[in-house]
């Protein structure tokens, strides 16, 4: 099955007790984005001096996920960081692009996010798996 108990009838035999248990995800990123990280915001600046940097409000709970994307797919999707917000401790709202560009004219890909962390001074690292090279991203000062 897939999104919780909605059944693939290509798959035989239907597993009907696998089905029934089957949990729908809280969210969705849609198709072939191949979300490959994630890296939960890092909150207020520490009191520390550990964590510097302090992100807009609309960056103050949720997730960054590094899409990596799909190869196969025209127009190429995910290829990009997006930011998921979090409301109570749960996914809430369309996710927030906060880096892009890795796709270039003609489609071909410049870059493909694979794994996201936060620094011990609050910035973004995103490695890139086409690039080379792992990106630093901070919010303005």
């Amino acid at each position: 099955s897939y999104w919780g108990q909605h059944v693939d009838t290509r798959v035989q035999p239907l597993d009907a007790a696998r089905v029934a248990q089957a949990i729908r995800p809280d969210y969705s990123l849609g198709s072939h984005v191949a979300p490959l990280g994630l890296a939960f915001a890092p909150g207020p600046a520490r009191a520390d001096g550990q964590q510097t940097m302090r992100w807009p409000q609309a960056f103050a709970s949720g997730a960054f996920v590094g899409q990596h994307g799909s190869w196969n797919r025209r127009p190429r999707s995910g290829y990009n960081v997006v930011f998921v917000p979090f409301r109570e401790g749960r996914p809430a709202g369309l996710p927030i692009t906060v880096l892009d560009g890795f796709v270039g004219a003609g489609g071909r890909a410049r870059g493909r996010p694979v794994s996201v962390a936060i620094d011990g001074r609050g910035a973004l690292l995103v490695a890139d798996d086409v690039g080379n090279a792992i990106w630093r991203v901070k919010p303005d000062s």
